[in-house]
């Protein structure tokens, strides 16, 4: 796979006179498949989390290209993860924190991927969920798939409270995932006159895990084994993160339900759904004129518990919300089948696509580009991963560690080699003060206010408030 040589020579002719970066459209430029995938958290092949997950289609892509083993979310909320990527500004420098924080009235479309793309002379098309759902915001695309439709419904039985699942007796298009998927072969097919920009979004496994019976068989519910938990898990969490985790809500109901494993089942079973079609994306690409000068990147929008920490779903900032799947296969610049042990977040998403297509990487970037790590997946990298969660919570994720500090101050600390699944909180003992000390310098420095304050709907930010007040209090005796 490469590029056209005399466009390579061109380019570089360009840089070493200093001039800025070729802006318009030409053949030689790559187009972008950015496929996004919602709640998909690191049960995938190859990052062996968990054994029994089947992404045979992720992992081939994994294989084309460089696959990060430490890669994480900007936000472990769908809304502020995809708001902070697409915009490459963090949620603590636009205060988007959570699901029902409006983003548009304070991201102008002047700063988002797609119009920078589209400056450059890129064609831009979508489907599916790149945005949150509830804020939208088509006008920055040049074509988008308007209505994927709805998903049937299952009969009978729906799940163990808000955690729904059953199988379904239906076509893999029955779902919306079928015309998302579609608008991208069908994009795929036709002749373009620009270099392109295509961002496919797929909605599983988010909630509810309703796909097809025939990927529920792949896994059966006799073969499934819940993930690793211990015993008082919480016992050592400060009171800040044990809100996060809710143990009396969503995994009380589950234990006291009998069906954690019949969970379990249906996040898989939902996640080899979404493999398959990533699958048929793939397959559409490799046979059209595009395959040999597109980029691809995969990403997930954060991660997802299922009973680790005795907490569902996301909203949290331990590994299993904020770890989630990257892949880049990029033309000329990555080599197949390499594995990058660095810790980067998404942030490295909107300068990096920036970086190889040769557009000029905006100013209002929080994150920087990660192209060297394409090149040489073993390149020096000192930059850990950063995931905020309401304002003033935030995790710092290195290769070997993650502190956590609370809005008021409370912190977490866990050596991520000798404690994979975070059971043990060492930031109260002494011998790790330096430790702290150093992830701490990578914090935010800036902690802008919730966007929905104003309206005063924030009760968890506002107790987040009211824990800073006391934490301030208590240092000033």
């Amino acid at each position: 796979m490469r590029f056209r040589i005399l466009g390579v020579v061109a380019l570089a002719t360009l840089a070493i006179a200093g001039r800025p970066r070729a802006l318009a459209a030409d053949a030689t430029r790559p187009n972008v498949l950015m496929i996004a995938v919602d709640d998909l958290n690191h049960w995938v092949g190859y990052l062996h989390r968990n054994p029994q997950t089947i992404t045979p289609n992720i992992d081939r892509l994994a294989k084309r290209g460089v696959r990060f083993t430490r890669s994480y979310c900007a936000a472990p909320v769908c809304n502020p993860s995809r708001a902070a990527l697409m915009s490459g500004m963090r949620p603590s420098t636009t205060g988007v924190y959570e699901n029902n924080d409006d983003w548009r009235p304070h991201i102008s479309p002047d700063l988002t991927l797609t119009t920078t793309f589209r400056r450059a002379g890129y064609y831009v098309a979508g489907a599916g969920k790149i945005y949150h759902e509830a804020y939208r915001r088509e006008s920055e695309w040049d074509d988008y798939l308007k209505d994927s439709g709805t998903n049937p419904e299952p009969k009978g039985d729906k799940g163990v409270g808000g955690i729904r699942f059953a199988p379904l007796d239906c076509e893999d298009d029955d779902l919306r995932e079928g015309k998302i998927i579609g608008y991208g072969i069908e994009q795929l097919n036709k002749q373009h006159d620009k270099p392109f920009l295509l961002t496919i979004g797929l909605h599983k496994p988010h909630m509810p895990w309703n796909v097809p019976r025939k990927y529920y068989d792949m896994h059966p519910l006799e073969d499934i084994e819940l993930p690793p938990t211990t015993d008082n898990d919480l016992a050592d969490i400060p009171e800040a993160g044990i809100k996060m985790a809710k143990p009396d809500g969503d995994h009380r109901r589950m234990l006291e339900s009998g069906r954690w494993k019949e969970a379990v089942q249906g996040y898989l079973a939902a996640v080899t759904y979404c493999d398959t079609m990533i699958g048929r994306l793939l397959d559409a690409l490799d046979a059209s004129r595009y395959a040999d000068n597109t980029i691809i990147v995969l990403w997930g929008d954060h991660g997802w518990h299922l009973g680790e920490k005795e907490h569902w779903r996301k909203f949290a900032l331990w590994e299993e919300a904020t770890r989630a799947p990257l892949i880049w296969v990029a033309p000329v610049v990555t080599k197949p089948d390499q594995v990058c042990e660095r810790t980067v977040d998404f942030m490295s998403v909107y300068p990096t696509l920036c970086d190889l297509c040769e557009i000029q990487t905006p100013s209002h970037l929080d994150g920087k580009s990660i192209r060297a790590l394409l090149a040489d997946p073993t390149a020096t990298w000192e930059t850990p991963a950063v995931t905020t969660y309401i304002e003033g919570n935030h995790a710092v994720r290195s290769e070997g560690w993650r502190y956590i500090r609370y809005a008021d101050g409370s912190e977490e600390l866990y050596d991520e080699t000798a404690d994979p699944y975070e059971w043990t909180n060492l930031a109260n003992r002494p011998e790790y003060a330096g430790r702290k000390a150093h992830l701490a310098k990578f914090l935010p420095t800036k902690n802008a206010p919730d966007v929905s304050d104003a309206a005063g709907n924030k009760p968890a930010r506002k107790a987040a408030k009211e824990q800073r007040r006391k934490a301030k209090k208590n240092l000033s005796r």
